[in-house]
Parts: C-alpha cells; sequence; structure tokens
C-alpha cells in the first residue's frame, strides 16, 4: 500500500514563516510488511539519525544563527519524517523570530522542533544544535572498504534490482567490519538518486563472500526505497540467510537538500555506534557526506 503525500515528488514553495503543518508522517508498515518484519519483534534494535546542516533563524533583534541539528529516533516509532516535509519545515525557521539572544533562540528551537516531530513521530525524538566547527571524528573511519580491499575489476556486475539471490556463503567461521562506498538507490516517489556508504558488522558461523557481498550492495542501484527501507533490507537479507551471532548495518546516506539520514540496525545493544548515537558529539561527514 503506498500513501499520498502532499510534499513528495511535488513542486513545493518555501514557506516563509513557521510551519509545523507541513511535516508528513510515513508508516515504518508501509515496506516492513512486504520483507515479513514484524512491528512488534523485528528482529533487530536501532535509531535512525539524521543531520539537518542548513537550519537558520534569527532573534528577536533580527540577528541571524545558524547551525546544524542532529535529530535522533528510535526505529520503534509508528512513523518516520518525510524528508521534504522535514526540509521545508526546518525552512520555514529563516525568518522566524526566536528568542532575545542566541542561546536563548537555540534553546526556543530545539524544544520546538522536538514537541513538533514527537507529535509526527509519536515517538520523542533527540534534537541537538552544533555550530560548524563542532565537527569530532566518526565511528566507521577506520573501517575497511571492500572495494579498496579487493579487486573488483574481473566481477561482472549485471544485476542492479535488490537480489539476495547473490549473496554466496563462506563455509568458514566468519567475521567482518567492512563498508563499501558503492550503494546507491532511488526515492521511492521521485526516483532521484541516493548515494551513500554502508557499514556492516559481521559475526557467525557462515556468511557471505566478499564478492558475492559486493555485488548485492551494488544490486540496490535501481531499488526504489526511503533510506531506512534499505538498511533494514539489507540487515533482514543478511539475517536470513546466514542468522550470524552478531549483526550490525549502517548506511550513511550522502545529503540532499541540506540533510542526510543515518539508519542502525543491529542485534545487539553493544555494537551500537558511539559518536553518531552521542546527541552531544557532531561526526565528520565521510566520502560520501
Amino acid at each position: 500500500m503506498e500513501q499520498e503525500l502532499t510534499h513528495l515528488g511535488n513542486q513545493s514553495g518555501y514557506p516563509q514563516e513557521y510551519a509545523p503543518d507541513v511535516l508528513e508522517a510515513i508508516p515504518r508498515s508501509l515496506n516492513r510488511e512486504q520483507y515479513h518484519i514484524d512491528e512488534e519483534t523485528p528482529g533487530f534494535l536501532g535509531f535512525d539519525i539524521w543531520h539537518a546542516w542548513e537550519v537558520s533563524f534569527i532573534t528577536q533583534k533580527g540577528m541571524p544563527v545558524s547551525g546544524v541539528l542532529k535529530i535522533i529516533y528510535p526505529q520503534s516509532s509508528p512513523f518516520i519524517v518525510e524528508s521534504k516535509s522535514l526540509k521545508l519545515y526546518l525552512n520555514s525557521f529563516n525568518m522566524t523570530r526566536l528568542g532575545k539572544n542566541r542561546k536563548e533562540g537555540i534553546s526556543l528551537l530545539l524544544q520546538t522542533v522536538q514537541n513538533d516531530l514527537d507529535r509526527v513521530l509519536e515517538s520523542l525524538p533527540t534534537v541537538s544544535f552544533f555550530d560548524y566547527s563542532d565537527e569530532k571524528e566518526n565511528d566507521f573511519s577506520s573501517w575497511e572498504i571492500l572495494e579498496e580491499k579487493y579487486d573488483l575489476n574481473d566481477i561482472n556486475f549485471e544485476d542492479y534490482n535488490e537480489n539476495p539471490a547473490l549473496l554466496e556463503s563462506d563455509k568458514e567461521s566468519s567475521e567482518f567490519r567492512i563498508g563499501s562506498n558503492l550503494l546507491r538507490s532511488n526515492c521511492r516517489v521521485t526516483f532521484q538518486p541516493d548515494w551513500g556508504s554502508v557499514f556492516i558488522h559481521f559475526k557467525g558461523k557462515e556468511g557471505p563472500t566478499p564478492q558475492s557481498l559486493i555485488k548485492y550492495i551494488v544490486s540496490f542501484r535501481n531499488e526504489n526505497h526511503f533510506h531506512e527501507e534499505v538498511c533494514e533490507m539489507i540487515y533482514k537479507r543478511l539475517w536470513d540467510a546466514y542468522n550470524p551471532e552478531e549483526l550490525l548495518v549502517a548506511c550513511l546516506y550522502t545529503r540532499r537538500g541540506g540533510i542526510d539520514i543515518s539508519p542502525v540496525r543491529t542485534n545487539k545493544i553493544s555494537l551500537l555506534p558511539e559518536v553518531i548515537l552521542n546527541p552531544r558529539v557532531l561526526g565528520r561527514k565521510l566520502l560520501r557526506g
């Protein structure tokens, strides 16, 4: 079942003043039902992390304040927020007067965004504000990259729609932490390309060969899905195929319209990345950032 959305795929004028009503919710169940992911017991825990790099408002005296918002909310929320509606919403603050000074304005901005997203998501998010100079090291900078570690020139890439049959098993005990910058999918409605990096922590008695894993990642190239859905699809396919002891999948998409989305799914709390989930820390962007 597809949901009719007011803004996504349509030409929209930017609101000139605070406009919470532009926010639109998308049920997570729309894609989870298709891949047999149960809402109550999905088989993973995780979070969606959004970075809004172009947030601004003005104080009551008209002084502009600009920075980065980091928004974190759990995968257990019944809804996600549609990204274009969030862009319109955040842009509605550009000429909105908040607070007597910078500090008071930031506090009002954070409380307002948190309250509005709580209403839409039906789950209270964590919202933080950063200056552009606040970036620290990210969680994945030391992880090996598949296309750098292995020679891919002799591999024939023929599948560009998600195909779990591409996954071939390594019969030996398998444990790895590896990533790839070759992830590409498309928006479900506008079909615009979304570029990203995927990072996978895997530990099990049997796992995918590196060559088959990269072919599977590339097979998303013509898939039309939201970022959160792609992350859950990769997780579910690996879980169903290998039933690993430990699994983490993080998809860090590049920003579009000033916002990037980074869903993370895992079966163990101990595997959750520290920097990206810390509301007090802004991690450096990766190659695709």
